[in-house]
């Protein structure tokens, strides 16, 4: 996996904010769950507190008495510690980032030629000295856009309030939110709800933003030929109840289940079904289109982590298979339908298709929500080589057979466009056509 993980970040003007925060990245930790951290300004100084693990089991009450102040930011991550701390010519500040540098190593010997040393090889602290170099936050942040090739979603805590920015591709969510006197950026909008906060909007792609005192300002736009939101977002990546440039996920998820459903007119089944959590809205569509009954077949263990987060695929592959239990008194002797978002190697979904006729399935025909992935992702979640997807392996049938379905469809890439309900030109699908953003 090269990165997964949240940003949030919380400017109160009237009261301490830690604690907002805290149920904020508790809120997305679906985008990681191997780090999380914490960094709040008062006294003339920033407190930074990170753990390893999940923010509920590391975060005890003494930590979140120590992270007083008015304004902080937060951060939940799959792959390092963050927010990190850098001392500059600017001041102390504290950043956090969700994203992937694809030139990372080669910006890293540019300033290592330049004199600069580091302390890590993560693209975090890489990003912070980038910013850093400039005479002010501001100039920084637009050095990124002009340095860095990749996706990139940055949340900023300095003495002054909170800097936020979004490539100019605009392929990680960041959305704004408000309550009273209250302002918060956030990879997803779910962390609002607990809150009590509402959507302000969405952080525009190349906007860099500007809260404090004053409110929210916006100090530049970064030009950008047109957007490409990451399409993997509303078919897995974010949660079930968050909303992404006004398009709840839920919905998007659910078209993508209708569309299936279109497709299969003469599908004779007893239930259409999902692989929880992210093939529940695919189910739920396909069972509401097709008219098929809605059945649960899996139990999913509340304990288990999702099953890409772990970093080995064999560590993935046994948190699939022990997250899931089969639920049999719905299964046997019935013909199934089952839905899942999509299929990268193919192994977990054989053990869910096996686990299934094995507890008297008498068929299963597999549906996934996502075309065929062909190319793994160049700027986020992705699978280490072209050689590991099925789809670059096998035909359709011959992943069938593979996985032990009665029969296997996926959604075209122009049904899967239409369900999410943006123009192509304004998404990210390079995992599906093997072309980077910059080539299309």
């Amino acid at each position: 996996m090269e990165e997964n993980c949240g940003v949030f970040g919380l400017f109160s003007a009237d009261k301490q904010v830690v604690k907002d925060i805290y149920y904020g990245i508790f809120k997305l930790q679906h985008r990681g769950q191997r780090y999380c951290g914490i960094a709040t300004y008062s006294s003339a100084d920033i407190h930074i507190i990170t753990h390893k693990g999940f923010v509920r089991h590391t975060f005890t009450e003494e930590d979140l008495h120590l992270l007083k102040g008015a304004v902080g930011i937060g951060h939940v991550s799959l792959k390092d510690r963050q927010p990190v701390i850098l001392i500059s010519r600017m001041g102390k500040f504290a950043i956090a980032f969700s994203g992937n540098i694809l030139n990372s190593i080669k910006l890293r010997n540019q300033l290592k030629n330049e004199g600069h040393s580091f302390s890590s090889e993560t693209d975090i602290e890489l990003l912070g000295k980038l910013i850093s170099y400039e005479k002010d936050f501001l100039n920084g942040m637009i050095r990124l856009s002009e340095k860095v090739k990749g996706a990139y979603s940055i949340v900023m805590l300095t003495k002054d309030g909170i800097y936020a920015a979004r490539d100019p591709y605009g392929f990680k969510p960041l959305i704004l939110g408000k309550k009273d006197g209250s302002l918060a950026v956030s990879s997803e909008s779910r962390a609002f709800d607990i809150l009590g906060m509402e959507i302000l909007r969405d952080v525009e792609p190349g906007e860099i933003i500007f809260i404090s005192k004053k409110g929210l300002n916006t100090l530049t736009k970064i030009k950008n030929s047109q957007p490409a939101f990451c399409a993997f977002e509303w078919a897995y990546t974010a949660s079930i109840d968050s909303v992404i440039e006004g398009i709840p996920v839920i919905r998007a998820r659910e078209n993508f289940g209708k569309k299936l459903a279109e497709k299969d007119k003469n599908m004779s089944a007893d239930l259409v079904a999902p692989v929880p959590f992210s093939g529940i809205g695919c189910a739920l569509g396909y069972h509401h289109s097709s008219g098929i009954p809605y059945e649960e077949v899996f139990l999913i263990d509340r304990f288990a982590s999702r099953s890409y987060t772990p970093l080995t695929q064999e560590s993935r592959d046994e948190e699939a298979r022990i997250k899931l239990s089969v639920i049999k008194e719905n299964v046997r002797g019935k013909k199934i339908v089952l839905c899942d978002d999509s299929i990268v190697r193919g192994t977990q979904i054989q053990f869910k298709v096996m686990e299934l006729k094995n507890a008297g399935a008498k068929e299963v025909h597999v549906r996934i929500a996502c075309p065929p992935l062909v190319a793994p992702c160049f700027y986020g979640i992705s699978t280490r080589s072209y050689r590991e997807l099925a789809a670059k392996k096998f035909s359709v049938d011959g992943i069938r057979e593979r996985i032990g379905a009665d029969s296997l469809k996926y959604n075209t890439l122009d049904d899967f466009i239409d369900a999410i309900g943006l123009h192509k030109d304004h998404l990210c699908l390079s995992c599906f056509t093997g072309k980077r953003v910059e080539e299309r």
